[in-house]
């Protein structure tokens, strides 16, 4: 299936301070979540942005809390973002949109168990597989294996960008190209 802007919501999963330093490639997971956000942005796709224990971990990088607003960062202490009460609560606000695509830390753990969480309560579930990262590359490529073996689909930033524009010629894809370059 096809994503789509007006059903998609985008979690960006414990992208924080003390955490991203030590992933395998935490560029790469920057740039990443960066892009699919500001495409979020510009199509009007629902952000929510967690904080694993951020006293202990820190709080999400700057570059990347500056894309959201502080009514879309919610704290957790599960590791899946769909156990989480107040998250649980955003979801219910969701009306239609039944699309989740995730980006984040740690892949094998928090990714992981939201997107599994996620997909048994009916949610159709992307993981991006450029902006997804674990400390360890065995571990991250596991937990990506793990998701597609459950029916969770992996695709890329780019996947997730052009299906969510759907056509050319528009004003959002003129906009959204100039992240794809």
């Amino acid at each position: 299936m096809l994503l789509c802007a007006d059903a998609s919501l985008l979690f960006v999963v414990d992208i924080q301070d003390r955490l991203l330093p030590a992933m395998a490639d935490p560029g790469l997971v920057e740039a990443g979540a960066s892009r699919l956000m500001r495409a979020a942005r510009r199509l009007g796709v629902p952000l929510l942005v967690s904080e694993q224990y951020p006293k202990g971990i820190g709080p999400t990088v700057p570059a990347l809390a500056a894309l959201a607003t502080p009514e879309e960062i919610f704290e957790k202490i599960h590791f899946s973002c769909a156990a989480e009460p107040a998250i649980q609560a955003q979801l219910s606000l969701m009306g239609p949109r039944r699309q989740a695509v995730l980006c984040g830390i740690e892949a094998h753990v928090c990714v992981l168990q939201s997107a599994l969480d996620l997909a048994a309560t009916g949610w159709s579930v992307t993981v991006v597989e450029d902006a997804v990262s674990s400390r360890r590359a065995a571990d991250r490529d596991a937990g990506l294996r793990r998701l597609a073996a459950a029916g969770v689909t992996v695709a890329t930033v780019e996947m997730v960008m052009f299906e969510w524009l759907g056509r050319a010629g528009t004003d959002a894809f003129r906009d959204l190209l100039k992240l794809i370059k």
